[in-house]
């Protein structure tokens, strides 16, 4: 795999984790740095592990995860999305959202739901004989870069206090629309 050809590959894989990063910086509005490396990391993480496990299990188990992959991806996002948008329209006494995307088990559904293309792109990687722990590591630290910079937008967005609620809801619509993407991406949708 040429250097260009990981890169570009690489920041097609970061931007679900660019956009949900954007959606959590916004329904957290006062993202902490902590917070911004701890979803940073994890997405960078399941980004890079995922090419390898999908890697692994090669052509045994392809057809499988490919046909249900997206599914999986939308379920998640969707679940989640939906929370954002239940939570901005709840009303917060002290203006802070009560959960925290970037911890438990909605980091880990997060995580998930954005690295599941990672995995299909280990299977191709196997399937070609082509060697996934340099495309791997490539992969993990653009999404880490990618995710950083999403939440920091999405927190810098979120500062403008009139749009605040809004600009959560919209998050999580966001999070439903790639999803939806992702389905339609893969066909799975008959009227897209």
């Amino acid at each position: 795999m040429q250097a260009l050809e990981l890169l570009l590959t690489a920041i097609a894989l970061a931007m679900d984790a660019f956009a949900v990063a954007i959606a959590t910086g916004v329904a957290l509005r006062c993202a902490t740095l902590r917070q911004t490396l701890r979803l940073a990391w994890h997405f960078g993480l399941f980004q890079a592990l995922m090419p390898i496990t999908g890697w692994l299990l090669g052509a045994t188990v392809r057809p499988w995860v490919e046909a249900w992959a997206h599914w999986v991806a939308f379920a998640l996002l969707a679940y989640i999305g939906a929370k954002m948008v239940a939570e901005a329209l709840r009303d917060h006494e002290d203006g802070r959202p009560t959960c925290d995307p970037t911890r438990g088990m909605t980091l880990v559904m997060l995580s998930v739901a954005t690295s599941i293309d990672a995995l299909a792109v280990g299977l191709s990687l196997s399937v070609l004989g082509i060697p996934v722990w340099w495309p791997a590591l490539v992969i993990g630290a653009v999404a880490l870069g990618f995710t950083a910079l999403g939440m920091r937008l999405g927190r810098t967005m979120a500062r403008a206090r009139r749009l605040g609620q809004l600009a959560e809801v919209l998050g999580g619509v966001v999070l439903v629309g790639i999803g939806v993407k992702i389905l339609a991406d893969h066909g799975a949708l008959p009227f897209f």
